[in-house]
């Protein structure tokens, strides 16, 4: 297996994917760049879009399956609450010395402060996520950011 990619919260954009308009065709033309991504990537994972409130696109690659769906759900509920990748929260807690597995104000089977969940913004107003599931956090988050690198490099 190859080294696993490291990440400071000080690495991790916060805005997350930031554009002027964003529909269920732009959610879906991502959702393919996503797809796109992960088979390049050569891992097993699940990809989860959700725009306000709307699963717009889902696509489950390997050996991924439902035991994903908590994390998708559980990653982006963190990415949507705080407005930033889901990484990027677990590691600032880290590095505060607070990790938020043992925040006691938070429902754990809920929020999932794992890698994988970038906030989709509109205008400044988070409108969404896309998510990923299925390899090590850090590795998820990998691949979804390399999704929406060429996501926006497509769109211009």
């Amino acid at each position: 297996m190859t080294d696993l990619p490291v990440y400071t919260a000080a690495d991790i954009d916060p805005t997350g994917l930031a554009v002027e308009s964003f529909d269920n065709d732009d959610a879906v033309e991502l959702g393919l760049t996503a797809v796109e991504a992960i088979r390049m990537s050569g891992r097993s994972l699940a990809v989860r879009i959700v725009l306000r409130g709307d699963v717009v696109f889902q696509a489950k690659l390997r050996s991924t399956g439902p035991g994903n769906d908590p994390w998708l759900a559980g990653k982006a509920a963190v990415a949507e609450r705080f407005g930033e990748p889901s990484l990027r929260v677990r590691r600032t807690h880290e590095e505060a010395g607070t990790p938020f597995a043992e925040r006691a104000d938070v429902d754990h089977e809920v929020l999932k402060a794992h890698g994988g969940s970038v906030p989709i913004r509109v205008d400044g107003e988070v409108v969404g996520t896309i998510t990923m599931s299925g390899e090590p956090d850090v590795v998820d988050h990998q691949v979804v950011t390399d999704a929406v690198r060429g996501y926006l490099a497509r769109r211009g």
